[in-house]
This record gives C-alpha cells, sequence and structure tokens, in this order.
C-alpha cells in the first residue's frame, strides 16, 4: 500500500495547509535540575499557561499534608524506561526524594510545578 494514494493509485491532495492553532508546538522536556526554569507560553484564547523546563524541588503529599521536597533521582519512568537516565520529569515516574520515593501525579509540562504521593513500603 503506498502512502497518499487510493487504491486506484491516484494521490490524496489536501485541501488546505494547517492554520496556526493546529500546528504541533516544540516538545516540551522536563528535566531534573538544581536551578528551576520556567516559560511562559500564550495559549488559545489569550490565556498564558506557565511550561516548567527544570527542577528540583516537589511538592509531596504525606498522609493528605502536602510538603516540600528535593528530587534527587528519576528512578523509573513507565512510558519510556531510557526517560528515567535521562532524568525526564513526567506522569507516572517514580522519583527518589529527601522524604523517601514518590510517584508524580501531575503533568510538569503544562502546570509549571511537580506534584507527587509518598509511596509507603
Amino acid at each position: 500500500m503506498n502512502k497518499g494514494r487510493k487504491i486506484s493509485g491516484a494521490k490524496y491532495h489536501t485541501h488546505r495547509k494547517k492554520k496556526l492553532y493546529e500546528r504541533q508546538s516544540q516538545a516540551r522536556v522536563v528535566t531534573m535540575n538544581k536551578e528551576t526554569r520556567r516559560k511562559s507560553l500564550r495559549v488559545r484564547g489569550g490565556s498564558d499557561k506557565i511550561l516548567l523546563l527544570t527542577t528540583n524541588k516537589v511538592n509531596l503529599v504525606i498522609d493528605g499534608k502536602v510538603k516540600k521536597a528535593e528530587i534527587t533521582n528519576v528512578e523509573e519512568t513507565p512510558q519510556n524506561r531510557f526517560f528515567a537516565r535521562q532524568n525526564r520529569l513526567m506522569k507516572g515516574a517514580l522519583i527518589e526524594t529527601t522524604l523517601g520515593k514518590a510517584r508524580i501525579t501531575n503533568r510538569p509540562s503544562q502546570e509549571g510545578m511537580v506534584n507527587a504521593i509518598l509511596i509507603k513500603k
């Protein structure tokens, strides 16, 4: 099967270009680093979205109370095992903090902070 072709062999033609709001944005990779870096992005509707680029701080929920801690290492990421080697922070990643092991519960690239819950042993 040829990509972009009909069964008869004729080409599919696009009827228009993509609009600016339909275009794919640059990939937002949040990594662990000593300094916290954020970026503001204008989104559709004129609002601003705060993007997180690098951080080593986490808001940790322990028994319903929130404490701040430092991230020491990214141990495992369910999406791709190689992301843990690159110290990428993403939803579902297991991280080692100063208060113990935790799982990230939010999407840091969308929200500008890292939230996690402590994993009990």
